[in-house]
């Protein structure tokens, strides 16, 4: 009886062993950690046309800054909502970036540990837990016409010695996976907006006057700088006054308005588009003179003539269409930008001449006019101060 009662003994404890040694057990907790892998992170997203939202939030460890960027699909159009809702250029890049997420895959587990998101780079840019500012990833979320998440990721640093790949986490999940893919969405605005602005080829500049007047603002006067005109006549272009021009460095010049890049936008307020998608001037009114003002541009003489107090330059296409890009104050409250330089306010005005359009030899200049005018009335444009430096060339820098 009492053999028996050991072997019962015996067994019941061997029994409680086992059933510890499968709660404690590190392989199988490590089976768990893996169950996962190789799997698609979200199987139910396949079709790359659904998104009609994506958020891209990146942070910038030398400000410590999140930087939101948000492009979405409202009625019938693409929007930038995070950029006071400025048209956007947003449809193939939004597919092929949905395209390229779809195919992720869960390819290998590195931690399931809230404590390594710093060192992989998978911190939320918003995570106001996390104690660290470094280690904070780019977040991206994609949505569908209902507002449903159909993808979101926090994308961290690159693998070390796996070109091509990187660590991804999954928003509120705590495990970190090395990722092969080079998805890596922008969050910069001119990336997301048409690049051709002017809508204004080099070969169809026919004319460039650049002046360097300023505004002296304390005593609300304009004060003369150097003025010169360009002008092509046939394949040739010449400089008003003694000089002769450097090809290559009136290339530069040419380029630069061709593929005149901003940076940020602002409303202007409705009181002066009102003016300008009608009659293409701003009534010279007290109210108008103040909004303007705030942003570096002065109203003078009874036509309400507009200054910027940097200067201008007045461009004409072969379209017979003019551009008068005026340059106003430092625009400190845009996005920091990495170039050389400060922000400057843009604004640009446009006219159309029929005689310009024949003596230049040109067509439908009356219709781009049109377009141009409708699409420049609405905002004030920012630039780098490397574009405004390009632009506002001296007649110095342009000759041989």
């Amino acid at each position: 009886m009492n053999e028996l009662k050991t072997t019962i003994l015996f067994l019941a404890g061997a029994a409680v062993l086992t059933a510890a040694a499968l709660v404690i057990d590190p392989g199988s907790q490590s089976a768990d950690v893996f169950d996962d892998q190789g799997e698609l992170f979200y199987p139910e997203f396949t079709d790359p046309q659904a998104p009609k939202s994506i958020e891209v939030i990146d942070y910038d460890d030398e400000t410590a800054t999140a930087t939101p960027l948000k492009v979405e699909f409202r009625d019938n159009k693409w929007l930038l909502p995070s950029h006071n809702d400025y048209p956007a250029d947003a449809e193939n890049r939004l597919a092929d970036t949905a395209a390229a997420l779809i195919e992720l895959k869960k390819d290998a587990v590195v931690s399931e540990r809230t404590e390594d998101h710093a060192e992989y780079g998978v911190i939320d840019p918003f995570d106001e837990g996390a104690v660290s500012l470094e280690g904070r990833g780019k977040r991206v979320t994609l949505k569908d016409a209902d507002d449903q998440v159909l993808a979101d990721f926090v994308i961290g640093d690159e693998v070390e010695g796996q070109p091509g790949s990187r660590y991804l986490r999954v928003p509120g999940q705590r495990k970190t996976y090395a990722v092969k893919t080079d998805v890596d969405p922008s969050a910069q605005f001119q990336d997301w907006i048409e690049t051709d602005l002017l809508k204004l080829k080099k070969d169809d500049i026919r004319r460039i006057a650049i002046n360097h007047y300023r505004v002296d603002e304390r005593m609300r006067r304009l004060m003369p700088g150097e003025q010169f005109t360009l002008s092509k006549d046939g394949d040739d272009w010449k400089v008003s006054g003694s000089g002769r021009l450097d090809d290559d460095k009136l290339g530069q010049l040419t380029s630069a308005i061709e593929s005149l890049r901003i940076v940020d936008v602002q409303p202007k307020p409705d009181i002066l588009t009102a003016d300008l998608k009608t009659t293409g001037q701003i009534q010279p009114t007290y109210q108008a003179a103040v909004l303007l003002q705030e942003k570096g541009f002065y109203l003078g003489g009874a036509g309400g003539q507009i200054f910027g107090n940097e200067g201008e330059i007045v461009v004409d296409g072969a379209s017979g269409v003019r551009y008068t890009l005026r340059f106003g104050e430092i625009a400190s409250s845009s996005p920091a930008q990495k170039e050389e330089g400060e922000n400057r306010y843009l604004l640009i005005a446009v006219s159309h001449s029929e005689a310009r359009e024949t003596e230049y030899g040109g067509s439908d200049g009356k219709e781009l006019y049109e377009e141009l005018n409708n699409r420049f009335a609405d905002w004030y444009y920012v630039i780098s101060g490397g574009e405004f430096s390009e632009l506002m060339r001296t007649r110095r820098s342009l000759l041989r």
